[in-house]
């Protein structure tokens, strides 16, 4: 019996290499960058082992993935918009808080965001209904309100709690639209009614949030402590805003020097950030050794891009860059080839979900942009995340392995042709 690797590792054989270099740098960086939590926890060995196994489990799901035929996919978007839809209810109501926010829930131990699934299911639906509404020149145009009917009540669902999240998913569904063809004049009022919102948005964010005041000054300020008061229903979603204010604020003003941060304060993750990429000196200082790590909040996860710089330097920065950069370029050659619309729509949209997230993380790290606790996909570390993240590199391999490809006309021309010369 022959053994081959291609009998195991099914689907676009540059994918993969691009998943495995991605969990390899994983594996290493969160080993490196998890000090803080081996000291809490006294075992040393305990997160790694972890980590580890969410990648194997997420590789597995890789494996598994391309044996799927592309076409299938499409039988679980209707379940998956449900279910999506009713398990972030289920977290605004009672989720676990994760750095002030109701993101997760807790299922047989295990922790799990239901903001990863709803993305994945909003550009599979999304996916099919540009390829079902395809016309001669252009998509139709029932196809942009079919898309942001459910796209915006699901944005809205997971943004009460994470914003980012769902700024970032509305974009990618956006760039998917402009490739499949809907029309340019619905568009640009999308554009012209995201900016008005957008205006709106940050005008109340600084308008009703509040920063919180040092405890010598609100003690000066008054005597008598007053006790909290009980939350009304707004508070209890619109308490973001005074975290969405900071971040703002902190980006807002680069000229403060690294020393006037308090280490446990809001703003010392853009500062040790920074301390982290100062001190890379180009080539990095090494694998394990980095010194900001037992510093930078969520070293792990939002920030472990600037652990990458610090440890491996500018040249694996460039690296996992590159990784990124070749995914998405697979991605593009893969849709190109696919004869059929929703393999091509499905199989750009979960790049696009993918390489716009990591763009997010790694211009945060580098302070290109506000502090959004996007963590970088495949790499940072993460528990159900990680899984889902593996599973849409498994549907991409699994679109490269079933869908069918287009046939080469001027192959077909040429076949002709000296068919014809030999009779």
């Amino acid at each position: 019996m022959n053994f081959k690797i291609s009998n195991i590792f099914k689907g676009d054989k540059v994918i993969w290499m691009v998943f495995f270099f991605l969990c390899m740098v994983s594996i290493v960086e969160v080993f490196s960058a998890s000090s803080q939590q081996t000291y809490r926890s006294q075992n040393y060995i305990g997160p790694i082992v972890f980590h580890a196994g969410t990648i194997i489990a997420g590789f597995a799901v890789a494996l598994v993935m391309p044996l799927i035929p592309c076409r299938y996919f499409k039988l679980m978007i209707v379940p998956l918009l449900f279910l999506s839809a009713l398990l972030l209810i289920v977290v605004l109501v009672g989720g676990e808080t994760i750095n002030g926010a109701n993101r997760s829930l807790n299922i047989i131990g295990l922790s799990f965001q239901p903001s990863e699934l709803a993305k994945g299911t909003v550009v599979l639906a999304t996916a099919q209904v540009l390829a079902v509404m395809q016309r001669e020149d252009r998509a139709d145009f029932k196809a942009f309100k079919y898309i942001m009917f459910y796209t915006v009540g699901i944005c809205i669902l997971i943004g009460l709690e994470n914003l980012s999240t769902a700024m970032l998913l509305f974009f990618v569904v956006a760039l998917m639209m402009i490739i499949g063809r809907v029309p340019w004049r619905q568009l640009f009022r999308l554009f012209a009614l995201c900016a008005s919102l957008g205006v709106a948005v940050l005008t109340f964010v600084m308008v009703a949030g509040h920063q919180e005041e040092p405890a010598m000054e609100s003690k000066a300020k008054t005597e008598k402590v007053e006790a909290p008061r009980k939350k009304n229903f707004a508070d209890k979603i619109l308490h973001r805003a005074d975290t969405w204010k900071g971040r703002i604020l902190s980006f807002n003003k680069p000229d403060v020097a690294p020393k006037d941060f308090d280490i446990q304060g809001k703003d010392a993750q853009v500062a040790h950030a920074n301390i982290a990429i100062a001190t890379s000196n180009i080539i990095g200082i090494g694998p394990g050794k980095s010194v900001e790590r037992d510093y930078l909040p969520q070293a792990y996860s939002d920030f472990i891009f600037a652990i990458i710089i610090e440890e491996l330097g500018l040249f694996g920065a460039i690296g996992v860059i590159f990784l990124y950069t070749v995914l998405l370029y697979r991605g593009i050659r893969i849709a190109n080839r696919c004869e059929n619309y929703f393999p091509a729509f499905l199989v750009m949209g979960l790049t696009l979900l993918l390489v716009v997230q990591a763009i997010a993380n790694m211009a945060v790290a580098v302070g290109l942009g506000p502090v959004t606790g996007q963590p970088l996909p495949l790499v940072s570390k993460g528990g159900s995340s990680t899984i889902i993240n593996c599973a849409y590199i498994g549907v991409i391999l699994s679109v490269s392995r079933t869908a069918k490809i287009k046939k080469d006309k001027n192959v077909d021309k040429k076949c002709n042709e000296n068919s014809a010369m030999t009779k």
